[in-house]
């Protein structure tokens, strides 16, 4: 089983079950967790996060209905679809520039809530979606703008803290 470990803030206003679900994603994403590892217990994750075994219940049938894992009845939950891609990898290119830019946000006295904010501007302007207004017809949303949505995975900071909590002992989570 994966030395994972679950990061639950309670005042982030994140149901402990969505941070459990993203916290894995995040992990499935990095290379943390890969096809055949075992995810902890419920038990194991109630003792170490404090949170209700049916919390973690909650969260891996969730997982298995996006079939990113499956239940093994007597065994355990074991992952069966992995996230990562090859740019994400902690000796890629990519991920090198990112930490050189945050070293520099560093430098220049950026405290972690300041790169939160610019990282969720910057995603939500190059990750938008353009939709035509007439997909939203009636909607408050089309009546004052042009029909433009911008849509990010990290609604807010606060979001963002809660469901980067994970840590693995695979590469660097």
């Amino acid at each position: 089983m994966k030395g994972l470990e679950f990061r639950i803030d309670r005042r982030s206003g994140v149901a402990a079950y969505q941070q459990i679900v993203q916290q894995t994603k995040q992990a499935l994403r990095l290379g943390v967790l890969v096809p055949g590892d075992q995810l902890p217990t419920a038990k194991a994750v109630a003792q170490a996060s404090l949170v209700n075994p049916n919390t973690t219940l909650k969260a891996y049938r969730e997982l298995e209905r996006e079939g990113l894992v499956e239940a093994r009845p007597g065994l355990g939950t074991f992952v069966r679809q992995s996230l990562a891609r090859p740019q994400t990898a902690a000796d890629s290119a990519l991920r090198g520039e990112l930490e050189a830019w945050m070293d520099r946000a560093r430098e220049a006295g950026l405290e972690q809530d300041d790169v939160t904010a610019l990282v969720t501007s910057v995603m939500a302007e190059r990750y938008a979606v353009t939709r035509p207004a007439a997909e939203h017809p009636g909607s408050a949303e089309t009546a004052g703008t042009a029909g433009t949505t911008g849509t990010a995975d990290t609604a807010g900071s606060a979001e963002s803290a809660a469901t980067t909590g994970i840590m693995g002992t695979r590469g660097q989570a």
